[in-house]
């Protein structure tokens, strides 16, 4: 299901990006949760922006378990 993060939940295990308060997410029947919809990532370089799909959007494209828990 979708949702919004309510505090910051460390790091995303797709991205490897911190999962932050206020980011959009999926959160999964595991109770595992990746972003899901738009993202951005603080660049080092000049400090830019770079948006891209969620990580879980792309994960299902090409997979049906969660990443943590390919098992279950």
């Amino acid at each position: 299901s979708e949702d919004v993060l309510s505090k910051d939940a460390g790091e995303c295990a797709i991205c490897l990006e911190e999962l932050q308060q206020g980011d959009t997410i999926a959160r999964l029947p595991c109770l595992c949760i990746y972003h899901k919809g738009q993202v951005f990532l603080r660049m080092d370089i000049k400090f830019q922006k770079v948006a891209f799909t969620g990580c879980i959007d792309e994960w299902f494209e090409v997979n049906r378990s969660c990443p943590e828990h390919p098992s279950d």
